[in-house]
């Protein structure tokens, strides 16, 4: 389970192949390995917490029953499931070209070419992922520390874990809107290229027609945040699947 709630794979997620992929990493950070890097994130008395959580004994807890066990593992997998649900149709139903009736708008098509609203649209994006992993998180944590002693310690860990890694994780997360407007700009300059090549008007309506090139970048958009929510929810999808094998290993 270290590996999910500790994002060992943050650089080899979808979403940094995405952005490879878009040609969206150079100067960013390069990709490198986890455990080489965690003495760098990690602030000394981050180090003495996470240090205190290992050599900890383990609390005496009152086991479960079977019943009780299960009763726990569908409300807590049901849980998961909502919320990823409703990150996934959020994100899709508001990229649509055709609008979606979301709370978070996608910007019209103007005459006047900005990425700005796009960057708040994003920006938007992550503050609602990251309202919604929160306290799902929270009630996996308190399930895990309910349920055994081994998974409490585990419960304990990931506390401290997301506590030295939030900040490292955010500023990451951040620079993903600004390096996307690199494609942004990109896209908008192949348009007027091909529109200067054909010796045809440019007509902003058609932009977000099926292949225009700003339905092309929002494709591109929804691509980026649903990889970023499925980063998002990999350590609750790591606590989740703790609690499941405690359970069927019982």
């Amino acid at each position: 389970m270290t590996r999910d709630l500790s994002r060992t794979n943050f650089h080899s997620s979808q979403l940094i192949r995405s952005l490879a992929e878009l040609d969206l990493l150079e100067g960013a950070e390069p990709a490198g390995d986890f455990a080489d890097k965690l003495g760098q994130w990690m602030h000394f008395t981050d180090a003495i917490a996470l240090s205190s959580v290992l050599e900890s004994g383990m609390a005496k807890i009152s086991g479960q029953s079977p019943a009780l066990r299960e009763a726990t593992s569908v409300r807590l997998t049901a849980e998961y499931e909502r919320v990823r649900a409703f990150m996934v149709n959020s994100i899709t139903k508001s990229c649509a070209l055709t609008g979606g009736n979301t709370h978070i708008k996608l910007p019209l098509a103007d005459v006047e070419v900005s990425y700005s609203p796009y960057r708040q649209f994003y920006d938007a994006h992550q503050r609602d992922m990251e309202l919604s992993v929160e306290p799902l998180r929270v009630n996996l944590r308190e399930a895990l520390a309910k349920a055994s002693p081994r998974l409490r310690k585990l419960a304990e860990l990931d506390v401290v874990m997301e506590k030295f890694l939030r900040e490292r994780e955010g500023r990451l997360l951040a620079r993903v809107p600004l390096l996307l407007q690199k494609h942004f700009d990109a896209q908008y300059a192949a348009h007027l290229g091909q529109l200067a090549a054909s010796g045809q008007p440019d007509t902003p309506a058609a932009w977000m027609h099926p292949g225009g090139w700003l339905a092309r970048f929002c494709q591109t958009l929804q691509t980026l945040l649903l990889a970023e929510a499925e980063l998002r929810l990999q350590p609750s999808a790591g606590l989740l699947e703790a609690f499941n094998q405690q359970k069927d290993h019982e």
